[in-house]
């Protein structure tokens, strides 16, 4: 049976400056892709999560090689990395909608109750209220109205979707060593726009820096809040979008061992900790249902 190719030239496209959007193409100049019908084609083995190793130059406060660090987490295959990054950031800028917008009918607005000129013998128009819609002052057609916009995801999709994010952006990621005792005074911009220069950043780019801690010291945090372009968060604030809007992702130490435990192969104990998290909410909220029965049903005893 005859067999139809094609050549098509390697693709230059880049998905947040990374390869794992993109299935991989051989190493040749060109790739080779055969047509066959379908009944000949073979079925391939369905997708899993892969792993990303990631070694990481460790830089010291004055800009200085002092080490590396390794990063190893989850990330969806290529085929269905873009669906689950999609997915996560409409979940995500979806939810933040409070949904508040109202506006009035016809029925709702005020005044109207009394018709403005008799039917007929005036050769004007139809009018049973001056709060019609074609009116200025009526009321809205077909107008928003308070609304839930939140919509879920699973957990663990969620928690893929941001570890493959991290792992979209490792080729423009440096570990900076702890800094939050370097800012010692009275805090100033400009000595942190030094420090970022030493690192290889450029102020006007937007950096992500994700600390370790869950609190940024006052120092650190008023010295950095006058950069427009920079956003410092903690584990607890760690988001999807500012890590897909960020140029440059600067960690420390502490959020290296943080990311490599929550997003790491290795999160079994992070998945453990949040449902025994949940149990212990659960058996709280029971308890206390049981208690205000209990009170309930003493009061209708004594009463």
């Amino acid at each position: 049976m005859a067999t139809f190719t094609t050549t098509i030239p390697p693709s230059s496209l880049s998905f947040f400056s990374s390869s794992i959007f993109l299935p991989k193409l051989s190493s040749s100049s060109s790739s080779s892709l055969t047509f066959r019908p379908n009944y000949l084609k073979t079925k391939t083995k369905p997708l899993s999560v892969t792993s990303e190793l990631a070694t990481i130059p460790v830089l010291s406060f004055t800009g200085d090689k002092i080490g590396e660090t390794q990063l190893e987490i989850k990330a969806a295959p290529p085929d269905t990395a873009r669906a689950v990054v999609h997915r996560g950031i409409i979940t995500d800028l979806q939810n933040k909608r409070r949904g508040t917008a109202s506006t009035l009918t016809r029925a709702e607005v005020r005044g109207g109750g009394k018709k403005p000129y008799p039917q007929k013998k005036t050769g004007r128009a139809r009018r049973g209220s001056t709060r019609t819609p074609l009116r200025p002052g009526g009321g809205v057609v077909f107008g928003p109205k308070p609304r839930d916009w939140t919509i879920k995801i699973n957990r663990k999709e969620k928690r893929l979707a941001i570890s493959t994010a991290i792992a979209s952006a490792l080729i423009n990621t440096i570990v900076v060593e702890d800094f939050m005792n370097k800012f010692e005074g009275k805090p100033k911009t400009k000595e942190f726009i030094a420090a970022m220069k030493r690192w290889g950043l450029d102020p006007k780019e937007k950096s992500l820096f994700l600390m370790g801690e869950e609190e940024v010291s006052d120092n650190v945090r008023l010295s950095s809040r006058n950069i427009g372009t920079l956003k410092m968060l903690t584990p607890r604030t760690l988001n999807l979008f500012d890590i897909l809007n960020a140029d440059k992702l600067v960690l420390t130490p502490a959020a290296v061992e943080y990311l490599n435990a929550r997003y790491g192969v290795n999160n079994s104990a992070y998945d453990d900790d949040e449902e025994e998290e949940e149990e212990e909410y659960e058996g709280e909220g029971e308890g206390e249902g049981e208690e205000g029965q209990g009170t309930e049903a003493d009061e209708n005893t004594n009463a």
